[in-house]
């Protein structure tokens, strides 16, 4: 015999077959209340601005670090969404991604990686997304590697030099443009106001080193990730140890930079952020070579941070690299 349950609004017990009876009544007004709720979501949905959907309906471009998100977020302006798989400050070169970059690569719309042999794991990442990727580096005369384990491979750091990331804007407005046809115009237009502050970078830089002597004309500093910039601005690169080494500064190493500076009487020696200055500091503590500062390189700082953006870090580096080496500092 079913059990009887009890109303809860009359306090009186009432049978299952007298609700049995009552049910097609209650199937259908159910019934009838979703198809009114799905109608009106349906409706509200079709109704709805496109920006007060997720990202505002814009197509979402992923990077491989903060460099290139900034440089291609002056690019898209307003009209696309532009993230960075790591964080400020993060080391790119031995990045590995998590479950979650392969997340957040399946909701892009294009993938921007810099190329140069700089991600390594760039290859096996896109194995696994669909999003078309593109290579922002793509028409840079690259420069190879001299020495350690990175030998005879690309020096990926490009983006180094003001000239160079020109090139990098110049892919990015080719490819926003296919992405987003409509705003074709608009990326064309921050291309080349955002190439035109490049320029003046690197102008001021050229104009501030042109009265320097020949023998002064050198960039020497820990890491080789300034072999783009000498070479665009017209100077000769030394450095203790070649880009993305592994091993700490030898005797030898410290030693043949002690030679080049002395050689050559450079008045100053500078040290990438990422990286111990101390073996520098024995090249200034054995020369006449004062320190000329700290350079940024591979990723930005936060808001607050003394490199927020690529083009305070690329001013922030030919500041500081032609007033150490012009006496102006």
């Amino acid at each position: 015999m079913e059990k009887p349950y009890r109303n809860a609004f009359s306090g009186k017990e009432n049978s299952m077959i007298t609700s049995k009876k009552q049910a097609p009544r209650s199937a259908l007004f159910v019934a009838a209340a979703a198809m009114m709720a799905m109608i009106l979501a349906a409706a509200l949905t079709a109704c709805a601005p496109e920006e007060d959907r997720a990202d505002g309906g814009k197509p979402k471009v992923l990077t491989t670090f903060t460099v290139i998100q900034d440089i291609a977020q002056n690019v898209a302006g307003e009209h696309l969404t532009v993230e960075s798989l790591t964080k400020p400050g993060a080391e790119i070169h031995g990045y590995e991604p998590t479950p979650a970059d392969i997340r957040r690569a399946s909701d892009a719309d294009l993938i921007l990686d810099n190329g140069l042999n700089l991600e390594n794991w760039f290859a096996q990442f896109v194995e696994d997304v669909d999003a078309p990727h593109v290579t922002v580096s793509d028409g840079v005369d690259p420069i190879d590697i001299t020495e350690d384990e990175g030998a005879g491979k690309p020096n990926p750091h490009a983006w180094m030099s003001p000239v160079e990331v020109e090139k990098y804007v110049d892919n990015m407005v080719t490819a926003f443009s296919e992405l987003d046809p409509d705003h074709a115009e608009d990326f064309k237009q921050n291309g080349e106001q955002y190439k035109k502050e490049l320029q003046e970078v690197q102008d001021g830089m050229v104009a501030e080193l042109a009265n320097l002597p020949e023998q002064h004309r050198a960039l020497v500093t820990c890491e080789g990730a300034f072999s783009y910039m000498a070479r665009d601005a017209g100077l000769e690169e030394r450095f203790i140890w070649a880009v993305n080494s592994e091993n700490e500064a030898t005797p030898q190493q410290i030693t043949r930079a002690i030679e080049f500076v002395k050689e050559n009487d450079v008045p100053a020696v500078f040290c990438e952020s990422t990286v111990s200055d101390a073996p520098m500091q024995q090249v200034v503590d054995a020369t006449d070579a004062t320190f000329g500062g700290t350079l940024y390189v591979d990723s930005l700082s936060e808001k607050d941070g003394p490199v927020p953006t690529y083009l305070d870090l690329i001013k922030h580096d030919a500041d500081v690299i032609t007033q150490a080496l012009t006496g102006k500092k």
